[in-house]
């Protein structure tokens, strides 16, 4: 049977390292659905529009996966990113050592079609599983982040996706 992975994806979190509540409802899932036989990665490492804090964003994430009963031995090392091809360049590296294992890639609902794009080409060797965690923002913010995932993922389309 295949070893399961669990790709936690970063987003914002505060100058003291508190999760954002994006951030708490991709963990937060990650809790949901975790099994004892599971690994999990975290990725996000710094940046000024996500995480000006003393440690990576990764760091908070594990953190709070381990407060709320993920036993440390369960996690691989940190994806040091700061954006979503990073996320999937930097998860391959990781787990390319590994073999027999399948991927399940925890992000938003807004994300979820970019992740989907970009996670497909740069792990097309793995079996891939996603989830867009439902986010709860009001209707007007919801509308921005939706209307700039989609230019990114015209860029992408227009100019190909470069990693």
């Amino acid at each position: 049977m295949a070893k399961e992975i669990l790709v936690v994806l970063g987003s914002p979190n505060s100058p003291t390292g508190e999760l954002s509540t994006i951030s708490k409802e991709r963990v937060d899932f990650c809790l949901e659905i975790y099994q004892k036989e599971m690994l999990v990665l975290c990725t996000g490492s710094w940046g000024a529009h996500f995480n000006t804090a003393s440690e990576p964003h990764a760091f908070y994430i594990k953190n709070y996966l381990i407060e709320k009963g993920i036993p440390e031995d369960r996690f691989l090392e940190f994806a040091l990113s700061t954006n979503t091809v990073e996320d999937a360049v930097k998860t391959r590296d990781i787990i390319s050592v590994l073999e027999n294992i399948q991927v399940t890639i925890i992000t938003s609902d807004y994300h979820l079609e970019r992740v989907k794009l970009i996670f497909n080409e740069v792990l097309k060797e793995y079996k891939l599983t996603f989830f867009g965690v439902k986010s709860n923002f009001e209707q007007e913010e919801y509308s921005a982040l939706v209307k700039h995932e989609k230019k990114a993922i015209a860029e992408i389309i227009k100019n190909g996706l470069y990693y």
